[in-house]
């Protein structure tokens, strides 16, 4: 295969990534200064200091830069395996960064696979048409399947199902002799409920003689499962256990149980958990505790949470999403003796404090209506110095639900009052009851207090707190419905 040389698709490259990430001479003091804190003398490996860079928002560049700067090379293996490195950290603008820094500042040709990966990260940082753009910029001779299949699957990504449909028509023309971007295909029909298309993409694999895969297999699996067809579903469970080649993951065991459960057969679903335990791997263990703790609690299995439970602990160790999932196991099993006792554990063992695991049992206990209790904890994260709008928020639509008006206000204004992270939103629902409530009783100096923190604080978007001020002068508060 040829590699790309002098060619002017990559020419503008630089120009925007340059524009884009040094028009802020802030954003690149920053990160100056970041790297000099971050690499002590005598050395740092340039792998330790990309990795180590922090602020995926900052430019990864200038780490590039010091290092030809101290008189150093860097080799195309390591800035892939930077790359690959930066993708599993879901770092994605800093992978592309490198990516174009590769070929436009180093000139390195690319291979297709490097165009494949540049083509997937420019679709999720600058999105669907700038990748789009860019594919149809490289010579039509580099667009081979590793490429156009790399397209596929950002149609795939954003549910694109026309244009992947055109693109896949295209490549099975051009000849497919892997099963990628078959199981690309079957994903997407999978995912947006067109299972019908699933074995019919599969029987086209079998005319066309192309072999499919673990992946191929599963996808039919959990497709079957989403369906609750039983039937074929285990005809193909068993077919993939009675292949020497084939080896179900935990995953699919755990999909399959859950096809199981949608239909009550509880014992089918807990002799699936229990095979779903045995393909656990040291690389899996962790996510696949958490799936086998929320399974066991659906089918109402308490013994078998706990069990997991100390397995997670002792094997996988102390992680708040896995307190996370524990906890809503128990509550979903109304086990609050439980629950409370796990959060007592957190507590006291916790060293990055993550407010949605307390506030986990507040919501839980605002459902059940024990809203004593769930103010109970919000005043103890209070007293703590934990507090946060978040939990007076679910507060607030705890007592507005079991229609404790006073109450709800007052918790909305201790919400209102607070700073909260950004793209967090108040229940419109709850705002409006309350807001209404205020109005029929007439206290007009609470509202207008409560509506000053939400606008002051950027709670609500000025117009929102503007149609809610109308609303005083005889406007409609169907509005935040």
């Amino acid at each position: 295969m040829k590699l790309i040389g002098s060619n002017p698709w990559r020419g503008n490259a630089i120009s925007r990534v340059f524009g884009t990430l040094f028009n802020s001479t802030e954003a690149l003091a920053s990160a100056s200064a970041s790297v000099s804190a971050s690499a002590p003398h005598p050395f740092v490996p340039l792998r330790r200091r990309i990795l180590r860079s922090g602020n995926p928002r900052i430019s990864i560049l200038p780490v590039l830069h010091q290092w030809l700067e101290e008189g150093r090379n860097v080799e195309r293996s390591e800035l892939q395996d930077f790359i690959k490195q930066l993708r599993k950290f879901r770092r994605y603008t800093q992978a592309l960064q490198i990516s174009e820094w590769m070929s436009d500042e180093l000139n390195h040709d690319l291979h297709p696979g490097d165009i494949a990966i540049r083509l997937e990260l420019i679709s999720k940082v600058r999105g669907l048409e700038e990748a789009e753009k860019y594919f149809y910029s490289i010579p039509e001779l580099l667009r081979v399947v590793q490429v156009c299949g790399a397209l596929l699957s950002c149609y795939a990504e954003h549910n694109c199902l026309e244009k992947a449909e055109a693109l896949f028509e295209k490549m099975k023309h051009s000849g497919i002799r892997g099963p990628l971007p078959y199981n690309t295909m079957l994903t997407l029909y999978s995912r947006m409920g067109k299972h019908g298309m699933v074995d019919i993409l599969v029987k086209d694999m079998e005319q066309r003689g192309v072999d499919y895969n673990i992946h191929t297999l599963n996808i039919r699996l959990f497709s079957y499962a989403a369906t609750s067809d039983i039937d074929r579903m285990e005809k193909l469970l068993m077919k993939m256990e009675a292949d020497p080649l084939v080896s179900v993951d935990w995953h699919g065991y755990v999909s399959a149980a859950e096809a199981f459960l949608k239909v009550g057969l509880l014992e089918k679903t807990s002799t699936l958990l229990r095979r779903a335990e045995q393909r656990i791997n040291i690389k899996t263990r962790k996510i696949a505790y958490e799936y086998l703790m929320t399974s066991y609690a659906a089918i109402g299995n308490k013994d078998e949470v706990y069990r997991i439970w100390g397995l997670y602990k002792s094997i996988v160790g102390f992680y708040n999403n896995g307190y996370r999932c524990m906890l809503s196991s128990l509550m979903n099993m109304d086990d609050f003796d439980g629950a409370e006792k796990i959060l007592e554990e957190w507590e006291s063992g916790n060293q990055s404090f993550d407010i949605q695991i307390p506030n986990l049992l507040i919501n839980a206990y605002c459902g059940k209506g024990l809203l004593e209790k769930a103010k109970s904890w919000a005043n103890k994260l209070s007293d703590g110095g934990k507090e946060d709008c978040r939990t007076w928020s679910l507060l607030a639509t705890g007592y507005c639900t079991n229609g404790q008006m006073t109450e709800a206000v007052e918790s909305l204004k201790t919400a209102a009052n607070m700073a909260c992270q950004p793209g967090w939103k108040f229940h419109n629902l709850t705002v409006a009851a309350c807001f209404e409530y205020l109005k029929e009783k007439g206290d007009v100096e609470v509202a207008h207090k409560i509506l000053g923190l939400l606008r002051e604080r950027g709670h609500l978007p000025t117009d929102l707190c503007d149609r809610i001020e109308n609303h005083f002068d005889g406007g409609d508060l169907a509005v935040l419905e």
